[in-house]
């Protein structure tokens, strides 16, 4: 290739600005496939991205204040200011977004997860989606349950059975590795893409899902009884005030009391295994039990005696909810503790329990009526769930749950909520997050230099930001109908228009 012209650029970086001088050249054999294309110093490439004014390592420093330090776009604009980098804040935002499509790239190129992979005999896929807006982008995570390596994130309009199994088989040439098994939540469509793409694969339904869709009468009888039963201890208020301003020893074992009915009302419980309803009954039972000793030591004073008659009423309106709600969660303890296998059984002796559980709730629902349906209903989801429920035990490193996925989901909430403030999960995490995720996950675990974003695939990087940019575009549709349809509408007429007009 002969030297054919030069070209200038000024670059931007940490150590102060600087000039290159890059000679361009070019073939001039006619039968090579870079015939007159220019060919550019590849030194540059280590430097810089095309067309951009800031380096690599200028780059490298604001995805590190961002995803390890969770600096705001503002703190970072500071930090690079002061430290003599001549830069505006919208240029922070836009290097970091070029910083997440780089280190994306980079980490989902196909020869590094399969360098990264390389020690590994098998895999063991876990697939979920994240969707902050309904009806929105749902951004897809595929990541391996060995090596916890994000394998792929990619932002779909739905989550279509097709969809996803072009997701699976996309992974599974990209890895190399034979897939050992798959964990998911129960959805139909995931089932199915499984069942297409990977048909002799074990696909365990993660045990937290059916528990909590399964238990779900069963938890809201349980939150109903203890709305009614808070509900009917709201007079603790007048008490206090009875003693307030008080400094006394009667005053202060009244608003002990007082404070101990607080706190059991105000502690709320998580599906599906937290009975927080016969919590808060266990606990006023306990209180009043020690008012009843304290009266009969002695007698209480007034304000006593008027909680402990508040706590008595309470417990009494509410006495005949409570039978049904505790008979429900020992079904659904002992199934939680049957799916576990403390034991470390065999997924088909698992199994042969499992249904000795389900025969046990239909015994038992002959006799208990008020409890029918929420064993109807548990049952029923049982069925549903039954074919996936007892592959972990065994294959080995297979999890019973798909917690760890969407734990991984929270843990960038909340180094997004550290960033920027947001309490719920902006537009952009489904919009960006395909890059975002992977590019916050690689970034906590090591710190990427200027070197390392310069060994990234370009034409890959450049494939990736216009699939993003047409993604952003649509959402701009969106938000300019919102502000003015009349406006949107006249101009799509406009262009409908044109489109019959003679070229």
């Amino acid at each position: 290739m002969r030297l054919r012209y030069e070209n200038r650029r000024t670059l931007v970086t940490l150590s102060g600005t600087q000039r290159l001088r890059l000679k361009i050249r070019r073939c001039e054999a006619e039968g090579c496939a870079r015939f007159r294309k220019p060919y550019r110093p590849e030194a540059e490439g280590a430097l810089a991205l095309p067309q951009h004014e800031f380096g690599l390592d200028v780059m490298a420093l604001v995805g590190a204040l961002r995803h390890r330090e969770h600096r705001s776009v503002p703190e970072i604009h500071a930090i690079l200011r002061d430290r003599g980098v001549p830069i505006a804040e919208r240029s922070v935002t836009n290097l970091l977004d070029r910083y997440d499509e780089v280190v994306s790239t980079r980490l989902g190129d196909p020869q590094h997860l399969r360098r990264q992979l390389g020690g590994q005999d098998r895999i063991v896929l876990a697939l979920d989606g994240l969707q902050p807006d309904v009806g929105h982008e749902v951004l897809w995570v595929l990541r391996d349950c060995l090596s916890g390596t994000v394998l792929l994130a990619r932002s779909l309009l739905s989550g279509t059975a097709e969809d996803l199994t072009v997701l699976l088989r996309e992974v599974v040439e990209a890895v190399g590795v034979p897939v050992a098994g798959v964990i998911s939540d129960g959805q139909h469509s995931i089932r199915k893409a499984v069942a297409t793409a990977l048909p002799e694969v074990p696909h365990q339904l993660c045990h937290f899902h059916f528990l909590r869709e399964a238990a779900l009468p069963i938890f809201e009888a349980d939150r109903h009884a203890k709305k009614e039963l808070k509900k009917a201890v709201r007079g603790v208020r007048p008490i206090e005030r009875a003693v307030e301003g008080r400094s006394d020893a009667e005053a202060n074992v009244v608003r002990g009391y007082a404070s101990a009915v607080r706190s059991a009302i105000t502690d709320d419980g998580r599906a599906p295994l937290d009975a927080a309803g016969l919590r808060l009954k266990d606990r006023l039972e306990k209180v009043a039990g020690s008012l009843e000793r304290v009266r009969s030591k002695g007698g209480p004073s007034r304000p006593l005696a008027r909680l402990a008659l508040l706590i008595g009423r309470a417990l009494a309106r509410t006495a005949a909810l409570w039978p049904v709600v505790r008979q429900g969660f020992v079904f659904v303890h002992a199934a939680a503790r049957l799916l576990a296998d403390p034991a470390g059984e065999t997924g088909a002796k698992v199994r042969r329990r499992f249904d000795g559980l389900l025969a046990a709730m239909q015994r038992h629902r002959r006799r208990v009526v008020d409890l029918g349906a929420a064993l109807d209903h548990f049952r029923k989801v049982a069925r549903s769930y039954r074919p996936g429920l007892f592959y972990a035990p065994d294959v080995a490193g297979l999890p019973r749950t798909n917690n760890a996925l969407e734990q991984l989901f929270g843990s960038q909430r909340y180094h997004e909520r550290r960033a920027t403030g947001r309490k719920t999960a902006s537009p952009g995490a489904v919009l960006r997050g395909s890059v975002r995720l992977v590019a916050g996950i690689g970034t906590r675990a090591r710190i990427l230099s200027g070197r390392d974003l310069g060994r990234v695939d370009r034409a890959r990087w450049q494939d990736l930001r216009r699939s993003l940019d047409d993604r952003r575009q649509a959402r701009v549709a969106r938000t300019r109908f919102r502000r003015d349809p009349d406006a949107y509408l006249t101009a799509l007429e406009r262009q409908a228009q044109q489109l019959d007009l003679p070229a």
